[in-house]
């Protein structure tokens, strides 16, 4: 059971990285849908990322992880506040999927994903050619 002092200090760490990255005072619909992009499980809630904000929960590990390497924290740092906070050259993350917008996709109707699988071939056609 996590107690309010862990749930506070870790919202405490939380607010510093995302203040950091360029999100200060985010609102929890804003940081839902940004962690929504990029990671690949259900999406959070803006009640969820509310309670994160608050102190009044700690987002499971996987979810952890996910917030930590968008943030360029490690992830021990940013849930027990021990380590390094920044994470190392080998930790860098790869480029970055928006999954939300691939659940869009992924939605979408065969023919119309057709309609954008075309769009992105000549998306990338062009910027080859940009070289």
């Amino acid at each position: 059971m996590q107690s309010s002092i862990e749930r506070e200090a870790f919202s405490t760490r939380l607010r510093q990285t995302l203040e950091r990255a360029g999100m200060a005072d985010p609102g929890a619909t804003d940081l839902a849908r940004e962690f929504n992009r990029r990671y690949p499980g259900m999406p959070v809630t803006p009640h969820a990322t509310r309670k994160w904000l608050l102190g009044e929960s700690i987002p499971a590990q996987a979810r952890l992880r996910v917030l930590a390497r968008w943030l360029g924290v490690s992830a021990e740092w940013l849930r027990f506040g021990e380590g390094a906070m920044s994470v190392t050259a080998s930790d860098e993350p790869q480029p970055e999927v928006d999954f939300q917008l691939a659940r869009e996709i992924a939605a979408l109707s065969a023919p119309h994903r057709e309609v954008v699988r075309e769009l992105v071939r000549a998306l990338r056609r062009a910027e080859r050619g940009k070289d």
